[in-house]
């Protein structure tokens, strides 16, 4: 008798504006093989219409952010696993959760997986869809401590530990925090370069907040999750890397700047600092949370 398959809760968010996308992204969903789904469909200000019947349908009032709007779906769907999909993103493998799930199951010091992103269009992938400082060859896996958030699986467990996704960053970074929270645990986030999900190449500048949120985001992340003595210096690294960056291009540090002062006067929300023994395995592991 075979064992049963793996039971995968999916998150699917959207703000019901691309419809085709969304579409493309759940039927590829539906695809899968050797797993059982249970798949919501998150309206992040949207009454989601025209779903599959096998897609439960969740109808947010208002646009709660990114971070916010995979978290309310989390409840309504059950399964060991957790997998979030953006409603631009799709998985060309059908084979693509059995596979990655077999991974988490053979290391199970993995607690998060990232797969690589491809333009299904043949667009060249932007750099910072992987998520390491030395990128190497987009196909190399191994240990990261970042996530692009269009495609993750982790345990239901350690999703449940981490807290979640930090509701209050809306845009920008909430992925960086999760990938801390799992070395958090004892465990490993993993991109794993020999699994593809699809997605367009589109300007991250295209949200009209990005330079404010990605600024106040960044000065959040370490007030929230750092040893008070790391703060400044992860602070101060990101200063002046963003200060280098707009000598050659200035688009933007109004806002950036508004934003970093912001994320100094604001209330970040609940402070959960990483312990020193997880400093140091992220320092052993080739990254110490400092840049």
């Amino acid at each position: 008798m075979s064992a049963p398959d793996p039971t995968v809760g999916v998150v699917v968010l959207t703000q019901g504006r691309r419809p085709d996308d969304l579409a493309r992204g759940i039927r590829s969903l539906l695809d899968q093989t050797g797993v059982s789904l249970d798949v919501v469909c998150v309206g992040n200000g949207w009454q989601p219409a025209a779903l599959p019947p096998q897609v439960t349908p969740l109808a947010l009032p208002e646009n709660v952010g990114i971070p916010a709007g995979r978290n309310a779906g989390v409840p309504l769907v059950a399964g060991e696993y957790l997998f979030f999909l953006d409603d631009d993103a799709s998985l060309p493998d059908p084979a693509f959760l059995s596979k990655a799930i077999a991974r988490l199951r053979a290391d199970t010091g993995i607690g998060l997986l990232q797969p690589r992103v491809v333009d299904p269009t043949g667009v060249a992938s932007p750099r910072r869809w992987i998520p390491r400082i030395l990128k190497g060859s987009p196909e190399h896996s191994g240990n990261v401590f970042s996530v692009w958030e269009g495609a993750v699986l982790l345990p239901r467990a350690v999703f449940d530990a981490t807290g979640g996704w930090g509701g209050e960053y809306f845009y920008a970074h909430e992925g960086i925090e999760l990938a801390w929270r799992v070395w958090d645990q004892g465990r490993r986030t993993w991109y794993a370069g020999d699994l593809v999900a699809n997605h367009p190449v589109i300007a991250q500048t295209r949200h009209s907040q990005y330079w404010r949120l990605n600024a106040r985001n960044r000065v959040w992340l370490a007030r929230r999750n750092l040893p008070a003595l790391l703060i400044p210096l992860y602070v101060g690294s990101w200063t002046a890397l963003q200060f280098v960056r707009f000598l050659r291009r200035p688009s933007g540090v109004n806002a950036w700047w508004s934003g970093w002062r912001e994320g100094w006067s604001s209330d970040p929300g609940e402070r959960r600092p990483l312990r020193w023994r997880t400093v140091l395995r992220m320092t052993l592991a080739g990254r110490p949370p400092i840049v």
